[in-house]
């Protein structure tokens, strides 16, 4: 059963001080629009294509576009479709670059985090009681509370993945938020440079300024689109081809911090992300070669070690299923999975749309084809 907290109930407004204004608020109706330089100016919208539709009785229901990245060491494109070069906000798939400035600089020993506390850092996890202990131990070790967190709160997304309710008189607090881990990850990195944390989301302060600076020099663009995330942490759009790259070196680990973050999160999938979660499918798939993770409104990077590869996939109407069905077919096509049947990668095998009674009604299809790469 998930520990309740002091704070929350489902259904009910969040208390008092959970639902505080962001602390640079007057920045987010700029932010929306994306940044611009008099000589280079950024194209708006990527110029996604059909990736995946639907059929329900043989007929075409829905269509889901979108565009896929794949990219060597070097960052040149192997493969791709639509537009591999176009930016899209990374949501939290850019959790393992929000947390690389506090690794950088010796966090980890600084305050004795363990592997299982740099997982969450780089999670969306599900608010299960193993998540919550592990945030829990983190604020422990820095001398922060669970007040100081400014992710703000929601019920455990444990029960959206599980499609169950939580159980009557539950109550839940920061800490089941599914970036809390980011969260401490932050306040941790603002302790061990003795800065104010009550400022840490804020866009001047010197923890976001770093994590900014780190983002560009993984797009390698200074003209990136800013704009606030559902934990109302500051998140950042960048080609799509770059968050492959970003992922692809994650996964060879180029440097010890980068190494340090892809072994954590292939080491913990089940941190990263939760029970019924796709990236935990993901990793275990990988059996220790794949790094993965999700973003908020369809998104899906991930490295591969062995090959030297990095993959990004953007469904442009954030539709879950179509993003399942999409970066399955990616991994098959690229010749890294087969049949998912009886492997962890059968939750997303979604390609059969069944009532409610289990019949089959229609179809999930890919419309895309890549290469097999050597």
């Amino acid at each position: 059963m998930l520990p309740a907290g002091p704070i929350v109930h489902p259904g009910r407004p969040p208390p008092r001080g959970y639902d505080r204004p962001h602390p640079f608020a007057s920045v987010q109706r700029a932010a929306a629009e994306p940044r611009r330089s008099a000589t280079s100016p950024m194209k708006s919208a990527p110029e996604h294509v059909p990736l995946i539709r639907t059929t329900r009785g043989g007929f075409a229901e829905c269509v889901h576009v979108g565009s896929i990245a794949v990219v060597d060491t070097q960052g040149q494109l192997v493969a791709g479709v639509g537009d591999a070069h176009g930016l899209n906000f990374t949501r939290s798939a850019l959790k393992p670059l929000q947390a690389l400035a506090f690794v950088a600089d010796g966090g980890m020993a600084h305050f004795g985090f363990d592997s299982q506390m740099l997982a969450l850092m780089c999670a969306s996890h599900g608010g299960e009681a193993v998540h919550v202990r592990v945030v829990q131990r983190m604020l422990e070790r820095i001398g922060a509370r669970e007040s100081d967190l400014r992710c703000g709160c929601h019920a455990p997304s444990y029960y959206t993945h599980s499609s169950t309710c939580p159980p009557p008189g539950a109550r839940f607090s920061q800490l089941h938020h599914n970036c809390s881990g980011k969260h401490a990850g932050f306040l941790a990195y603002c302790r061990m440079h003795r800065q104010p944390m009550e400022r840490y989301l804020e866009l001047d302060s010197p923890l976001q300024q770093r994590v900014r600076a780190n983002v560009e020099r993984f797009a390698g663009s200074r003209e990136l689109p800013m704009g606030i995330d559902g934990c109302s942490a500051p998140n950042y759009a960048m080609p799509l081809s770059s968050l492959a790259h970003a992922f692809c070196r994650l996964a060879v680990g180029e440097t010890p911090e980068l190494a340090a973050l892809g072994y954590a999160m292939r080491r913990h999938p089940d941190l990263v992300s939760g029970t019924h979660r796709s990236d935990l499918m993901l990793m275990t798939a990988g059996a220790g070669d794949w790094v993965s993770k999700v973003g908020a409104d369809g998104v899906q990077a991930i490295g591969v070690r062995s090959r030297g590869i990095g993959i990004a996939i953007r469904i442009a109407d954030g539709n879950r299923r179509a993003l399942h069905v999409a970066t399955l077919a990616v991994l098959q096509q690229l010749g890294l999975a087969g049949d998912p049947a009886g492997t962890p990668l059968a939750p997303l095998d979604e390609g059969v749309i069944r009532s409610y009674r289990g019949v089959a009604v229609g179809t999930v299809e890919p419309t895309f084809s890549l290469p097999r790469l050597a």
